[in-house]
């Protein structure tokens, strides 16, 4: 007991001394503890930092890969128009109309809306015209409350909206005296969201408020039809103080990928078709260029260095209607099958993005059939329609490819279909060497087209000179040095551009003369990307507003955040790496002859970059990918564990199921078209042909018998329809772990 209380006076002793201790800790151990948290904090940070850049070049990489894709589905398209009959005799298909359309003589009448009745019961906003400030006010008030305008009233306003375009010039001058500050917006692509809190923030267009959006009003996002009849509206009501410059996804054939033209037949089934055809006329019409005080050049992409402003100044904007589809041109005194004979190789090339030591390398070529009757008469087609190739006088500015290209000189086009043109032989597009042809001076409208397509699909570049967009799959890349050259050629001092998304929503460039802005906030997925606008005063001194559009992410963390988007990104690389099973597997099993399940981590990086060229650090992105062995190696198989296909049929083989999902979005794209009634069936007749076609002009290796037994196997009710939903939804990538959620959910 003595010993007891010995011990708790003891320490009842020192409980003072600790007290005072911990109260007045000593400096070293002060400066020790601040060492360690900031220490550990800052490896947090970085590794959060990481995490966030490899998702954001993952989300940009596989948008620049789906460009490349709609480039060649254009070309898929063109095919069509020359193999294509419309198999229920009614005439020409939307294809034709979209492509190569024929001006409808109904649309040309000045009063072709009155036409259509607007039913009594409907309680949307009527419009008059002139417009005026309480019909503006209507619409947003209609599409804030989730209204759809009728189809009379997008007709007329579409229509008042083509005329004021015709009377504007291609390059709009503004002036800061009349308007003491200017608002530029980028990027909206079909955010009704953050165009209202844009006006919300900024103030409503007015003779006060004065607007330059830089294009790309429309796709991908669900509500680009409320956006640009708002957009033309405050146009119609405001022609000196709201303007529009065109985008590159102002263009109808972008729109049959990305969302626009589904929207607009979705939401007006009866007169989808007459609003399409009047949007592209419209689309065509707009604007390529705004000046600010002869100092301030706004474009939607960029420059090259063959830009020139007078030159664009007196072009005919409007026959540009689309920047995927070059301009027709003869080249029957150019013996281009004679030069098909002499090549006994095609060879594709790519090359790395800027800024990137990498180099793309291996891209394999599908051989076709020669016994199918599709492919012989696409040789046949090439010998008829070799109209289609065509040349520029640009030797490091690029251009897009031509749809056109048949598809026997392009069995599997290259992802790169933006070339640089010789100087001394034209290259075919799509084929990085065909032969050497002394092309003949490109015509004035070829020249046209080419300035159109730098100035809607351009990106700047640190590295000095010009160089094809090829990442993208148009325009080009430019250096400080090239817009150090426009800017001394037209007194300017800086350029404003949009096209590529930022995080913080801008981005300076080029020594601070290029600056991005982008608009469309939360675009690859909530919580990704800030907004932003610029307002320019007459000092010319830029001045930015960010804003986000969240209804979640203001409750996440930063690192909640950055986890969500992270895990969506992986998402959609797992998916790109199982339509591509087959070619990867090939890949590793030369580098693992004996059949081991395992290659380096530096062989698996260099298969991956040399299938899917998508310029991504891969062996940071290994641990989310793959697994290791436990000897270092990676076990390659274990990229595809946790996907398979959504409804496997058992008469679709492995090799077809992989080409279907890869060609999914094609494919669907493609259905939807041909399904004029909207009634989501297609004939069976319909589908073979579609497919025999498809397979055709991509080298899918596909014979008749089997595009036959997969078209029978998928008829379920045996009516000779296809429910192509459906077919669609086995072909999709069901991810495991999200099937065990829902189902422990």
């Amino acid at each position: 007991m003595g010993c007891g209380t010995s011990i708790a006076t003891e320490t009842q002793g020192k409980r003072p001394e600790m007290d005072e201790a911990a109260k007045n800790p000593s400096p070293a151990l002060t400066m020790k503890a601040a060492i360690l948290i900031q220490g550990w904090y800052r490896r947090y940070m970085a590794r959060l930092e990481m995490r966030r850049r490899y998702t954001w070049n993952i989300f940009q990489s596989i948008e620049y890969a789906g460009e490349q894709d709609q480039l060649q589905l254009s070309s898929f398209f063109s095919f069509m128009l020359d193999n294509f009959t419309p198999l229920n005799g009614s005439g020409p298909d939307l294809i034709s109309q979209l492509l190569d359309p024929v001006v409808d003589p109904w649309l040309e009448r000045e009063t072709c809306y009155d036409l259509i009745p607007v039913p009594e019961s409907y309680s949307g906003p009527r419009l008059s015209f002139p417009l005026s400030v309480s019909h503006t006010n209507a619409l947003l008030t209609a599409f804030k409350e989730q209204q759809t305008l009728h189809a009379r009233y997008v007709l007329q306003l579409l229509y008042e909206t083509k005329k004021l375009l015709k009377q504007m010039p291609n390059i709009i001058q503004l002036s800061t005296c009349y308007a003491k500050e200017i608002t530029i917006c980028g990027d909206l692509h079909g955010r009704l969201d953050d165009l209202l809190l844009i006006f919300y923030k900024n103030g409503l267009p007015s003779e006060d408020t004065a607007y330059v959006f830089n294009g790309d009003f429309v796709d991908r996002g669900k509500k680009s039809v409320e956006v640009v009849m708002l957009l033309f509206a405050y146009v119609l009501l405001y022609p000196d103080h709201m303007h529009l410059n065109r985008g590159n996804h102002e263009d109808h054939i972008m729109n049959l990928r990305y969302g626009f033209t589904k929207e607009v037949m979705h939401k007006y089934k009866t007169h989808g078709r007459k609003i399409l055809q009047l949007f592209q006329d419209v689309f065509s019409l707009l604007p390529i260029a705004t000046v600010i005080d002869n100092k301030v050049l706004i474009v939607h992409g960029g420059i090259s260095d063959q830009t020139n402003l007078d030159f664009l100044s007196s072009i005919e904007r409007h026959k540009v209607k689309s920047a995927l589809r070059l301009p027709r041109r003869g080249l029957e005194q150019l013996d281009v099958s004679r030069s098909c004979r002499q090549t006994s190789k095609i060879r594709l090339t790519d090359s790395p993005r800027p800024g990137s030591c990498r180099s793309h390398k291996n891209q394999r070529t599908p051989t076709q059939r020669s016994g199918d009757p599709y492919k012989k008469r696409c040789r046949r087609s090439n010998r008829q329609d070799s109209a289609s190739s065509s040349s520029s006088s640009s030797s490091s500015s690029s251009s897009l490819c031509s749809p056109r290209t048949p598809s026997c000189l392009s069995p599997h086009p290259c992802s790169s279909p933006s070339m640089p043109y010789s100087t001394d032989a034209l290259q075919v597009p799509f084929l990085d060497s065909l032969s050497s042809i002394s092309p003949p001076s490109p015509p004035q409208h070829e020249r046209e087209w080419k300035q159109v397509v730098d100035i809607l699909w351009s990106d700047p570049k640190p590295q000095e000179g010009c160089s094809p967009n090829i990442f993208r799959g148009g325009g080009c890349y430019f250096g400080p040095d090239i817009t150090q050259r426009l800017l001394l050629q037209h007194g300017l001092q800086l350029i404003i551009r949009s096209h590529e998304c930022k995080q913080e929503g801008y981005e300076f460039c080029h020594g601070g003369r290029v600056i991005t802005i982008f608009s469309a906030s939360n675009y690859y997925e909530e919580g990704s990307n800030r907004g932003a606008y610029i307002k320019l005063g007459r000092e010319l001194v830029p001045r930015f507003y960010q804003y986000q559009v969240s209804r979640s992410t203001r409750k996440l963390t930063l690192t909640q955040r950055v986890r969500a988007a992270e895990g969506c990104a992986l998402k959609a690389l797992l998916e790109k790496l199982f339509s591509h099973r087959s070619e990867l597997m090939t890949g590793f099993q030369q580098y693992d002859p004996d059949s081991t399940g395992c290659v380096s981590v530096s062989e698996w990086a260099q298969v991956l970059e040399t299938a899917l060229r998508l310029d991504l650090p891969w062996r940071t992105l290994r641990p989310h990918l793959a697994r290791l062995a436990p000897d270092g190696s990676v076990e390659y198989r274990s990229c595809f564990e946790d996907m398979s296909h959504g409804l496997p049929l058992p008469q679709v083989t492995p090799n077809l199921a992989e080409t279907l999902f890869r060609y999914r979005t094609d494919l669907e794209i493609i259905f939807n078209i041909i399904d004029k009634d909207h009634s989501g069936l297609i004939s069976i007749e319909e589908f073979r042909h579609t497919w025999r076609l498809f397979s055709a002009h991509l080298g899918v290796d596909l014979d008749n018998a089997a595009i036959d037994d997969l078209a029978r196997s998928i008829d379920f009710n045996k009516d000779g329809s296809i429910d192509f939903t459906e077919f669609l939804e086995a072909f999709r990538v069901v991810h495991k772990l999200d099937n065990k959620d829902q189902q422990q959910g």
